[in-house]
């Protein structure tokens, strides 16, 4: 389907505006008899909007849109449901999630002997000497610990049993640590006397014996046998599978309304990879990426690899990042400024040295590129913004650079501030307070929680401009449940976390559409519906801005349109139709 957009503004009479319109002036795809919400303020609310190409033609009542019909155009009757602009990822892992999508789901496992299963029946059918991979565990959702247990965590002995021919890697839900078998241990050459990599451990019982639970960096020492063994494949098969694992990520995000997906993180090899599908038109939705490589691996390729709206503005390459400062929370990874109130021996970790980060950051000012680093912990968080701050002030000329701290789920009042002082956006995702809500009081402590965690309303209030993704796959990429959770803060046995930092909703759809928008140097061609703008838009198939908090997560994608082409719609007896 063909289309080009241009936005009529409700308080210009339309005999007004036709002399200003192209020659031809017909819409390819009109959507009417609904509630179309723009994140524009002249005109918040508008009846229809008509779509000709890929960009808005159009917007205002239905008498008014109705102009632009012609018996070639496409009607989509909204029935009364609720249009938005196109959703954005403002966080996610895009690769990522089409690998683990092939992988055992261990998001569901209620215990151990679950997960224990799982990979007993997966080595029943696999080759000797296969990886059997899996994704999603988290200990501190299991209904109960696992006995025995080190901190908390198995160790690998049941697990062993169950797959002694067979390499086992298990990724906790935040990546930032993996569960194996005796066999990966084995081929890794870990044992007594391995020692901890810097930013990493291999955890060990009090016989020193390691328990199979590999934290941070010391997951390399596995993850690169498994990256050995995929590499033993023939060209053919990597490409067949390296776009595969593109489809499948593709396919997850538009179903769940996503018109744009911002990947923190990806290789030289993979973004090649990319531009390449890009280039033959066959990217399924827009791609923002950050590259993840060493300061200095990145000196002499950033200004070759920097890319905006390539392929027909589906793959924009202007930005370093996730690497990652620090570890995540759950395993009791983030970086602190004072020790872990469950874990007295810990502050965290720094995962990537402060000095690769600063390095970055001066190449990154020096090529015009944005950093997107992670900072999960208060110390990290603080880190960042002093390296932020050191290079803008050496370079007072650069301006508009949106530098950004991913994640951002621990800061310290001091460096509240600091986000509209220095222009840095926090990358929060909203759907965290829920999911880690139950475990973080552990963590840090009651008071230490209130006052520094998921502060989504104080940086609001303190002028941030914030952001809104899910992480995926860390978390389901479901932006429903995140913006629920970003506006009721509700935890699974009904309580709610911290009420006093929950948003409005207005504030979690302008995270979730401008803000993201904005913090890729793209709010001038999407984020709001407006003309001229590409015509991304959502349609659910409820007014989650209007109906009670308790129904928000029943509202359902209803259409996914990307550049005016209707890429997913919901088919009446339920079956998803994507393009």
């Amino acid at each position: 389907m063909n289309k080009i957009m241009i936005i009529i503004a409700l308080a210009i009479p339309l005999q007004l505006l036709i002399g200003c319109e192209s020659k031809n002036n017909t819409a390819d795809l009109v959507l009417l008899n609904g509630k179309i919400v723009t994140m524009e303020d002249d005109y918040p609310e508008v009846e229809a909007i008509a779509i000709r190409g890929k960009h808005i033609l159009a917007i205002g009542t239905e008498q008014e849109i109705k102009h632009y019909i012609t018996d070639r155009t496409d009607i989509i009757d909204l029935q009364g449901q609720l249009a938005i602009p196109g959703l954005i990822e403002g966080h996610g892992h895009f690769l990522r999630l089409g690998e683990v999508l092939t992988q055992l789901d261990l998001t569901k496992a209620r215990n151990w002997p679950e997960i224990v299963k799982l990979v007993a029946e997966a080595a029943i059918n696999a080759n000797p000497g296969d990886w059997i991979l899996g994704w999603g565990w988290h200990q501190d959702k299991w209904e109960k610990p696992p006995s025995p247990n080190v901190e908390g965590l198995p160790t690998h002995h049941d697990l062993s049993k169950v797959s002694p021919n067979n390499p086992v890697l298990l990724n906790h839900v935040s990546g930032h640590g993996i569960f194996v078998n005796e066999k990966a241990l084995q081929l890794a050459g870990i044992t007594t006397t391995t020692a901890n990599p810097p930013g990493g451990e291999i955890v060990r019982d009090v016989r020193r014996y390691a328990i199979g639970m590999l934290r941070e960096t010391a997951a390399e020492m596995v993850w690169n046998l498994v990256d050995q063994f995929k590499a033993s494949r023939s060209s053919q098969e990597i490409e067949a599978e390296f776009r595969n694992q593109v489809a499948l990520a593709a396919r997850n995000a538009i179903e769940n309304g996503i018109t744009s997906f911002q990947d923190m993180g990806s290789s030289f090899e993979t973004i090649d990879k990319l531009k390449k599908m890009a280039g033959e038109g066959n990217l399924p939705i827009r791609l923002y990426l950050a590259i993840q490589e060493s300061a200095e691996d990145l000196e002499g390729k950033l200004q070759q690899y920097r890319l905006i709206n390539h392929g027909d503005g589906y793959l924009t390459v202007r930005t370093i990042g996730e690497k990652v400062l620090d570890g995540a929370l759950g395993t009791h990874g983030g970086w602190l400024l004072e020790p872990y109130s469950d874990l007295p021996r810990s502050v965290g970790f720094n995962v990537t040295p402060v000095e690769d980060i600063r390095r970055s950051a001066e190449l990154a000012i020096q090529h015009d590129y944005q950093m997107a680093i992670q900072g999960i912990g208060d110390r990290a968080a603080r880190i960042l913004f002093d390296i932020y701050e050191a290079e803008f002030k050496k370079n007072p000329t650069k301006n508009d650079l949106r530098w950004r701290i991913e994640h951002a789920q621990v800061i310290h009042p001091d460096d509240l501030p600091r986000f509209a002082e220095l222009g840095v956006i926090p990358g929060i995702q909203g759907i965290f307070a829920c999911s880690d809500g139950p475990w973080v009081l552990d963590r840090l402590g009651e008071e230490r929680a209130r006052e520094r965690s998921y502060l989504f309303q104080s940086m609001i209030q303190a002028g941030a401009v914030v952001m809104n993704g899910t992480d995926p796959p860390v978390e389901d990429i479901d932006p429903i449940a995140s913006f629920h959770c970003a506006v009721t803060r509700e935890l699974p046995d009904g309580s709610i976390f911290f009420p006093e930092q929950r948003m409005t909703r207005e504030q979690a759809l302008r995270a979730y559409t401008i803000n993201n928008a904005y913090a890729a140097f793209e709010e001038d061609i999407k984020g709001s519906l407006k003309v001229g703008k590409l015509a991304d838009i959502t349609v659910l198939s409820k007014d989650i801005m209007k109906i009670p908090e308790d129904e928000i997560r029943s509202a359902e994608v209803v259409y996914t349109i990307i550049g005016g082409e209707v890429k997913y719609r919901k088919a009446k007896m339920g079956e998803s139709l994507v393009n």
